[in-house]
């Protein structure tokens, strides 16, 4: 086997329509082996993870994927699972109502002579594989949706090893989980590493790949730009790779005038939707200035989303609030109200609230303000397209087309379509909740470019992270919500990721001077 590798990718080139996703990409991996795969959003990762677990069938594509030594030929998914090539995908699959036994063995079943399903067997096994990865307190015969995001994270690698994996590819395990929950993943990843387990470990947070991974390869527009031990990288030096551009300073902030108050919300209240007695958000009352940047932290099921869908009309349940704008009481009662009013929000889960998956790339952008194009009752083709064309390149959308079907873009191109579509009808208040969740580098710092831009020209900024990093980089000032409840209001000078922490667990001062 050349150089003891269990696989490796030659020269791998593919295209759509003409256009090269992928133009000689190489890329291998030893047993027990780690290798972190890098890249801006549409570099190109995805493309690659598909020709190698078999959704790009051979003959596709051109190059040459060796499985120990010899050539792999997947025709299909089940192919490369076959050969113990297994994919972990960003979004989970995973049915909610079947129990956690039922998904680990999906399409995998242990069975009976005759064909009927050998439960007990399924049982057992699924008891031994949750126990190698830490987990013994999971009744595995509950429905998965009873368990949360870190465990049916683990149940997917459980899915994986029942499949007797050799190469577990993780492309963005971590992007909804606690930092807690991340640190139980991260150890386990290093565990299946002891045993021979091989991974490619594709992630936008950095220090992770540092953490796990024995080599980093990077990609750039569809082209391999290197290979490197980790031991000879830094995350500047990764990033550097990423964007083909030193990034000195990830929170590129500008100096901007914070103004007087232009939003005020008082007593905002929200009712869980399927416990009508508990509150998520519990009686919070709120300003935002002028020109100013305000980071919403806290720990996760602190009410934050809950929050800022309530003050934009969109919270599910029921929900109580009064909102002042420029010093006048406004009524929102849906996201058409508050957008009229003069708000807008990118909301936290762009593929279900953001877009319309099959839609247009140009036709997303335009959607809350299709009224600007309107003509004698027809849409101006001519003038939309403008716009459209005008804040791709200004927020520097990679995609083909503006005709091209929004879901086949990346993750942080979607967030660029779908934060221009929000910016175009000029909001004096602009909602972000978790903005930069799923984006790369390089995207990341075109977001916090365009905020700071936005705070410059007097919009106001309510931001909502998880990222403590992101919260202290970009806030003017920081709220820090527990339990649905406000527990810190602190101006961003000289402020801690532990002083927030401390408030967000209720263990330190509750506020500072605003």
């Amino acid at each position: 086997m050349s150089g003891n590798y269990l696989f490796e990718m030659r020269n791998i080139v593919k295209e759509f329509s003409g256009v090269r996703a992928l133009n000689g990409v190489s890329l291998a991996v030893r047993p027990g082996e780690c290798v972190g795969l890098c890249g801006e959003n549409g570099a190109g990762k995805s493309t690659l993870m598909k020709v190698l677990s078999g959704v790009y069938p051979y003959g596709t594509w051109d190059g040459e994927i060796l499985w120990e030594g010899k050539p792999l030929r997947a025709y299909s998914v089940r192919d490369s699972e076959k050969a113990g090539i297994v994919i972990i995908h960003q979004e989970l699959m995973l049915v909610p109502q079947l129990s956690v036994a039922e998904n680990i063995f999906l399409g995998n079943e242990i069975t009976k002579p005759g064909g009927r399903m050998d439960y007990d067997a399924m049982y057992h096994r699924a008891e031994e594989l949750l126990a190698r990865l830490k987990l013994k307190d999971v009744n595995v015969a509950a429905p998965v949706m009873n368990y949360g995001g870190g465990h049916q994270q683990l149940f997917e690698i459980a899915k994986a090893l029942a499949k007797n994996a050799r190469l577990l590819i993780l492309d963005e395990p971590t992007s909804s989980l606690s930092s807690s929950e991340i640190a139980v993943l991260l150890s386990i990843i290093e565990d299946l590493k002891r045993e021979g387990v091989a991974c490619v470990y594709i992630s936008h947070k950095l220090e992770e790949v540092a953490r796990v991974c024995d080599t980093v390869t990077v990609i750039r527009d569809g082209q391999h730009i290197g290979t490197k031990p980790m031991s000879e990288l830094t995350t500047d030096g990764i990033i550097a790779m990423m964007v083909g551009r030193k990034i000195e300073n990830l929170f590129p902030k500008v100096p901007h005038a914070i103004g007087e108050v232009v939003f005020e919300a008082r007593h905002v209240t929200c009712w869980d939707t399927a416990n009508p007695n508990r509150k998520r958000v519990d009686d919070v009352s709120f300003q935002v200035r002028r020109g100013e940047i305000l980071g919403v932290a806290g720990l996760v099921g602190a009410g934050r989303t809950e929050l800022v869908s309530a003050i934009f009309g969109a919270y599910p349940g029921r929900s109580t609030a009064e909102l002042f704008l420029e010093g006048k009481p406004i009524k929102v009662n849906s996201p058409e109200a508050a957008i009229r009013a003069g708000l807008s929000l990118v909301p936290e889960d762009r593929k279900r609230q953001g877009i319309v998956p099959l839609l247009g790339v140009g036709d997303n952008i335009t959607l809350a303000t299709l009224e600007h194009y309107s003509r004698a009752g027809r849409i101006d083709k001519n003038a939309e397209l403008a716009t459209v064309e005008h804040e791709i390149k200004r927020l520097r959308v990679k995609t083909a087309s503006p005709a091209l079907a929004i879901v086949g873009l990346s993750g942080g191109n979607q967030q660029k379509a779908v934060l221009t579509k929000m910016l175009l009808p000029s909001p004096k208040v602009l909602i972000l909740d978790e903005p930069t969740r799923g984006v790369d580098v390089g995207s990341k710092y075109d977001i916090y470019q365009l905020m700071f831009e936005l705070a410059a020209k007097g919009v106001a900024i309510i931001m909502v992270s998880s990222e403590m990093p992101e919260v202290l980089g970009v806030s003017d000032r920081v709220l820090v919500m527990g339990e649905g409840r406000l527990r810190g209001d602190f101006v961003n000078e000289g402020l801690s990721q532990e002083r927030v922490l401390a408030a967000a667990i209720d263990a330190g001062p509750k506020a500072s001077a605003a």
